[in-house]
């Protein structure tokens, strides 16, 4: 267990340097801004493309994988929209809420990490997780907040939100990946390491952008975002993996891989969400820093029971 911590805590000391930076304006909120842009444009990008290109579709898209990191993460989604709605939340706030319960930091930090600590093996299991998380919730809360704003879904409402997809640099990476792959295109040396120093980059820069972003945040609404931040870390996992390994009989690493990618703490890009829509804003907030600070203690529990088999 403490070996595991121990290889863990790299990840988060980067993240406290961040919001050491951020928390004494060494690293003003603008800096933040550009430095996630760099690394959602580029650095991450690079990273994915550099994966996605050594893997093949029959690798990526396992539907018994697919299936239940669906329904585990659907079932959760349920019950986080009901405990709002017994709290009398509005309809648009209850789909936050229940948002927030499900959408893990995995390009930031899941990309990343995992594959260091689970080996490269972890690569297709990670990407499937990103991919719903971007294609099909993110879909889901978007079209019920729209819904709840205009009566109705129009398909200028929803062409924009394809576009916003399909336009997604991390989409766009791992597709473009996956067709070089797919087309057996044989990577030049240069490109290759190019793309290795520019991946290489993405690790400090986005662990460090979410430290500093985490600076400036205030946790407020501290109940709310209590329950989230148990239901992301805990719940969360226990769903996905009751699903993987009783329901839908995934193989046991992909499903570890699955079960991790689950027990990690709130996206920042929920954050956006909640300001666009005007839902949730404070809990939201307070539930990503709750979910990132608690984690430096569940993720490597989740991760020594994934190691002990």
């Amino acid at each position: 267990m403490l070996a595991i911590f121990l290889k863990t805590l790299p990840f988060f000391l980067l993240i406290g340097t961040g919001w050491l930076a951020g928390r004494t304006r060494f690293f003003p909120a603008e800096a933040t801004g550009w430095l996630t842009k760099f690394v959602f444009y580029f650095a991450l990008s690079a990273m994915l493309f550099r994966f996605a290109a050594t893997l093949d579709m029959g690798r990526l898209f396992d539907p018994a994988f697919a299936l239940a990191y669906l329904c585990g993460s659907a079932g959760l989604w349920a019950l986080g929209f009901a405990v709002a709605r017994w709290r009398r939340q509005p309809l648009v706030t209850a789909a936050m809420e229940a948002h927030t319960a499900i959408i893990g930091n995995t390009g930031f930090l899941g990309v990343p990490m995992l594959v260091v600590l689970l080996g490269e093996r972890a690569i297709g299991p990670v990407l499937m997780v990103l991919t719903i998380d971007l294609v099909v919730f993110s879909t889901l809360i978007t079209l019920i907040a729209t819904c709840a704003r205009q009566g109705r879904v129009r398909l200028a409402t929803l062409w924009p939100l394809l576009r916003g997809i399909v336009s997604n640099p991390m989409i766009v990476s791992m597709l473009a990946g996956l067709a070089w792959g797919g087309l057996r295109l044989p990577m030049p040396a240069p490109l290759d390491e190019f793309l290795a120093l520019l991946g290489a980059s993405a690790t400090p820069g986005a662990l460090f952008a979410i430290g500093a972003s985490l600076a400036g945040r205030v946790a407020e609404r501290m109940g709310p975002a209590l329950w989230l931040g148990f239901a992301k870390l805990v719940l969360h996992p226990l769903a996905v993996g009751v699903a993987a390994l009783a329901v839908f009989g995934v193989e046991p690493y992909a499903a570890g891989v699955m079960i991790a990618a689950a027990s990690l703490p709130v996206a920042g890009n929920v954050y956006i969400l909640a300001q666009y829509f005007g839902a949730g804003v404070q809990r939201v907030s307070a539930a990503i820093v709750i979910s990132t600070a608690a984690s430096i203690a569940t993720v490597p529990v989740v991760i020594h029971w994934i190691a002990k088999g």
